[in-house]
């Protein structure tokens, strides 16, 4: 008997994945989690009935959250990553040279656990990295307490939907703004503008009181349905997302030219050419 998994996550639209096998469904300590096999995006885990990771295209978004904001600052030592749990972020960030420490603040180790176990090319060895530093903990409490300061924070979330509704509060961006070096940079996942345009534009409006600088980027990733996908920008440096196409170009030979297969110089410059109807999302009026 085939079964066919839905998403759940607009009120109005849905899609459904055929799950052609079937290797966990259960709950975590923190929220419902399915992995399976499909034919077309390969193997896919869903939090909540939401997409949230698929082998086929899980490069689009990890290659984007993390080598968007490293090579803006230029200068990064330390960053932190907020979530993230199956280590595509992680994975991403450990390319860059320079970093001396990347520290992943993941809520729930049961996902950790099963993305290591089904997803091994995701983290690829990520989490053996002597620069890697994982906290199991509340990202909330992890921002507000810790003395540590980081020069890039990337906020590697689900939707506001559960555990994940508190990472979209302007308490949380606050903090995390506490714990970023002077010049640094926060980037966060803010869903799909074309059908959560209120989750980008509210979370760029407490950017806009918190930062000197709030903006957003875009990337178009196959399995989040609905249309490209929005990066939410927060830093008081706002040369960081005016960076000429060379600019980049140097920075990224100078980390070694890894391989890439989306991000690349030129894309990076322009994910911040926005669209009319998402412009006017995150500019004032």
């Amino acid at each position: 008997m085939e079964r066919w998994v839905e998403e759940t996550l607009h009120r109005g639209f849905r899609v459904r994945l055929k799950a052609d096998r079937v290797l966990f469904d259960s709950e975590t300590e923190h929220q419902r989690l399915i992995i399976f096999d499909n034919a077309d995006f390969g193997r896919v885990m869903m939090l909540d009935n939401i997409v949230q990771v698929t082998t086929a295209d899980e490069f689009v978004y990890h290659e984007m959250m993390s080598h968007v904001p490293l090579f803006a600052h230029g200068r990064a030592r330390k960053a932190l990553i907020v979530g993230g749990g199956d280590g595509g972020v992680l994975r991403e960030a450990l390319k860059h040279p320079e970093l001396e420490q990347v520290t992943l603040c993941e809520i729930d180790q049961g996902v950790i656990d099963l993305c290591r176990a089904h997803f091994p090319g995701v983290s690829a060895g990520a989490y053996d990295d002597p620069r890697a530093r994982v906290v199991i903990a509340d990202g909330t409490k992890f921002v507000a307490g810790t003395g540590d300061r980081f020069d890039v924070i990337m906020v590697d979330s689900t939707d506001p939907i559960g555990p994940g509704a508190v990472l979209f509060t302007r308490e949380f961006y606050a903090d995390c703004r506490r714990c970023l070096a002077p010049g640094g940079l926060l980037v966060t996942q803010n869903g799909l503008p074309f059908l959560q345009a209120s989750e980008l534009a509210q979370s760029v409006g407490y950017f806009r009181g918190l930062f000197g600088d709030a903006f957003a980027y875009l990337a178009t990733t196959p399995s989040y349905f609905g249309g490209p996908i929005s990066f939410g920008w927060a830093t008081d440096n706002a040369k960081l997302r005016h960076h000429k196409r060379r600019k980049i170009e140097r920075r990224y030979a100078n980390a070694g030219g890894f391989p890439t297969r989306y991000w690349r110089p030129d894309v990076h410059v322009a994910a911040f050419a926005l669209p009319n109807y998402i412009r006017e999302l995150v500019e004032p009026s």
